[in-house]
């Protein structure tokens, strides 16, 4: 008898591996319409009033993936962040939710040959999204005079800029999106589709790590997954919905056997440049709320511009490669201090291997032109923070100077190494995209894998490309897609 019949957990008419951006929305709609649905959640469950009696270091540890530093290896290596808690990376995100731009869903459309995913088709689903979440447009908090400056800045350039879009209802500003929202005010997964889904019928098991997909004659049958005190179990379904995030979900299909030789071969990445400004007034950017300008010029390219709020020990991680005697300095000037984070869209694919024991090996292949859009990118924002009267900027470089002016801003620029930048992502997709076979797609227009039944994708793994934008709300439209398609078609729907 196989190893893994020894326990047989439960019968689902759906099961959901992963809850967060697509997998919340899936598991809502298909309990809302008769369905029994399970969640099946790697991480733990962790209430609002436990992130907010957590510090920030704790909430790291306890809400992220490897405290939130997956190594992706490459010139240079980088670090990669992802939530693994229910909610899944949106309990640790900014809350931006923009909508994706029809131009990029109309050459998605003609890249992939697949139908039925343009603006016009997606436009209910993100209103949807946008009036549940309480999505607007995030005017200044009181503490938010860092976002203020950038806004200067860029309008002294000319340069188009715009409040950020969120999903939060009654912000308190408290600084801490990204190890968590102590208020509940930021609508992650965790505070509004699934409760919801909850008060529908469906099941969420946290700590529970999937390890392979069952399926038999091209048609999933279920999985085989590990509980909290390490039982092996099977799960049954009907209906198994892949949201395990960009890089989970194409691993879980290479141990499937699942497309193992192309899934997870092209995982499109967002990098982010972090800059630390120092201005002659006091910025107090530890008292405001993360991301409430963003600086837009430069979208088409790829490049967006933002403040990202610091505290002293975020700040101090930061710059821990850099000389004792400017970290102290710099604390010391602290409430006079700016961090500011550039994301920069790459053209160059990242690759995924699933290895033995549940482990990940990531490799970038970022090309000459990225490394081009690095340096025009943070020639950029020294324009826009040197125009809003920065006196003084940390490059994300360990070996950089401090830089005083635009020229010394310019010279950084030519002289900086490929393997120089510090680097992080948050943001992977397209690592099992959507498209015609022939064209490169590992899944097809309902979110299916190429050749089998009864299994969907519905993440960031499934979109079509790289999305230059936030791409939660890209994320929630196209799981509300598939999701609709699934229920239309389903036999013996309730």
């Amino acid at each position: 008898m196989s190893p893994f019949r020894r326990e047989r957990a439960s019968d689902s008419d759906v099961l959901v591996i992963g809850s967060g951006a697509g997998g919340s929305v899936v598991a809502r709609e298909l309990a809302a319409a008769g369905l029994r649905v399970t969640v099946l959640e790697e991480g733990p469950r962790v209430s609002t009033d436990h992130i907010a009696a957590a510090t920030p270091a704790e909430n790291m540890r306890r809400l992220y993936r490897q405290g939130g530093l997956t190594p992706v290896f490459g010139t240079p290596t980088l670090a990669y962040g992802e939530g693994r808690c229910v909610g899944g990376t949106t309990v640790v995100n900014g809350g931006l939710l923009w909508e994706p731009p029809p131009a990029l869903l109309g050459r998605w459309a003609a890249e992939s040959g697949v139908a039925g995913y343009r603006a016009a088709d997606l436009a209910p689903h993100l209103a949807l999204v946008t009036r549940r979440l309480g999505v607007a447009a995030q005017q200044h908090g009181a503490g938010n005079h860092d976002s203020r400056l950038l806004a200067a800045g860029a309008e002294r350039l000319g340069r188009r800029w715009q409040y950020a879009h969120r999903a939060v209802l009654g912000c308190r500003h408290s600084n801490r999106c990204t190890t968590g929202c102590p208020t509940g005010a930021k609508q992650s997964m965790a505070v509004s589709y699934l409760p919801e889904a909850e008060a529908l019928g469906a099941r969420i098991l946290p700590g529970t790590r999937v390890l392979r997909i069952l399926h038999q004659d091209g048609a999933a049958t279920g999985v085989v997954a590990a509980g909290p005190g390490g039982r092996t179990a099977v799960h049954r379904a009907r209906e198994v919905f892949l949201a395990a995030g960009p890089l989970q979900t194409p691993a879980l299909l290479q141990r499937s056997r699942i497309h193992r030789r192309t899934a997870g071969r092209e995982l499109s990445l967002h990098v982010n440049l972090r800059t630390v400004a120092r201005f002659d007034e006091p910025v107090h950017a530890d008292r405001g709320t993360i991301f409430t300008a963003q600086v837009h010029e430069f979208g088409g390219d790829g490049v967006l511009m933002m403040p990202s709020n610091v505290t002293r020990g975020t700040l101090a991680a930061a710059l821990a490669s850099r000389p004792p005697q400017l970290l102290d300095r710099l604390l010391a000037a602290f409430a006079t201090l700016g961090s500011y984070t550039t994301q920069v869209r790459l053209q160059g694919k990242a690759r995924i291997l699933a290895t033995p024991r549940g482990g990940l090996l990531l490799r970038h292949g970022m090309t000459s032109a990225d490394h081009s859009r690095l340096r025009e990118a943070f020639r950029r924002t020294g324009e826009v923070l040197f125009a809003a009267g920065a006196r003084e900027l940390l490059p994300p470089v360990a070996s950089a100077r401090p830089l005083h002016s635009r020229a010394e801003a310019e010279e950084f620029c030519r002289r900086v190494r490929p393997g120089d930048w510090e680097l992080v992502s948050v943001h992977g997709m397209a690592s099992a995209r959507m498209g015609l076979p022939e064209r490169g797609g590992i899944c097809d227009e309902h979110g299916r894998p190429h050749g089998f039944r009864r299994l969907r994708v519905c993440d960031a793994s499934v979109l079509p490309g790289v999305t230059g934008i936030s791409p939660q709300g890209t994320v929630m439209a196209f799981a509300h897609e598939i999701a609709e398609r699934f229920l239309s078609t389903a036999p013996g729907r309730p």
